[in-house]
């Protein structure tokens, strides 16, 4: 936390001499000037300091670069959401998935999500049903203050399983792993938090590839809070034309979204995002999106 010093002149003491009344007239406006200027410098320590202590707004969803923020110790946080990609006649997503999160302890969050997938590619109709359901664990363990200048720093391996159909594109086919590191840092009303890791992506067609992300999101009513992220991916694909799923994952990409959160109430919270990529966007994301209900108790 920063604040403002407030500095006062030392005075030293003189013996009381007759005044007259022009001067105590003088010296009793002084006192007022004297008292309006402390109050006055009181007051700006007190807005700067409020300014620069304000928690910044909720990190990770919407954006796929996630955050080093555990969920609080025995709360729960669920995000029920639908997400696409599209690129080049293809589409994968989720039409409706829940992404549940526990505060199982201090800096300990446990996390499961169930998908209903669907997809789509060149010569086969829409595709749906159960795609690939994973679970995590969150573990912070760099947590320092918002006055220090080290970040907030935390481990958050996903493990998926085959439980979606690899032939319709709804999983891939066998059990896939995430090994990232995440850093957060709040400055005022701005959170700055990014990181990546690798997948461990096995199977055939598949290739193991880094993801890696940036983002940052700014508070800016008490109810909305408005960001965006750049993030960039390796091909986790080397399956050609005719193969489920093709283009999607057959190069490296990178892209961008923007997006934000605003809360109903304090249990109820928005979370939308878009955005394209920015390379080898026309195969690998010419737009996609996000958009959840997050109930927390």
């Amino acid at each position: 936390m920063r604040g403002v010093e407030t500095r006062r002149s030392g005075r030293s003491e003189r013996p009381a001499r007759p005044r007259s009344a022009g001067t105590r007239a003088g010296a009793k406006s002084m006192k007022l000037r004297r008292k309006a200027a402390t109050i006055a410098r009181v007051s700006a320590a007190v807005v700067v300091a409020l300014l620069f202590s304000a928690r910044a707004g909720h990190a990770g969803p919407p954006f796929v670069t996630d955050d080093p923020v555990p969920v609080d110790l025995g709360k729960w946080e669920i995000n029920n959401f639908a997400n696409s990609t599209f690129a080049g006649g293809a589409l994968q997503g989720n039409l409706f998935a829940v992404d549940a999160n526990y505060g199982a302890a201090e800096n300990l969050q446990l996390h499961l999500q169930i998908p209903s997938a669907m997809a789509q590619w060149s010569g086969a109709s829409a595709q749906f049903g159960l795609g690939d359901i994973e679970i995590g664990a969150k573990y912070r363990f760099l947590a320092p203050g918002d006055d220090e200048w080290l970040p907030q720093v935390a481990i958050f391996p996903l493990l998926d399983f085959p439980t979606g159909d690899a032939n319709r594109d709804l999983g891939t086919g066998r059990a896939h792993a995430f090994l990232p590191i995440w850093l957060q840092k709040n400055i005022g009303k701005w959170s700055i938090f990014g990181g990546g890791g690798y997948w461990l992506n096995p199977g055939p067609g598949n290739v193991n590839y880094w993801f890696s992300g940036l983002a940052a999101q700014y508070q800016l009513t008490d109810a909305l809070s408005l960001g965006g992220e750049i993030f960039y991916q390796t091909k986790s694909t080397d399956g050609g034309p005719g193969s489920p799923g093709y283009p999607l994952g057959s190069r490296n990409s990178a892209g961008f979204n923007l997006g934000g959160t605003y809360d109903f109430d304090k249990t109820r919270r928005l979370l939308f995002s878009f955005g394209r990529g920015l390379l080898n966007a026309s195969t690998t994301n010419s737009f996609s999106y996000y958009l959840a209900l997050q109930v927390s108790f």
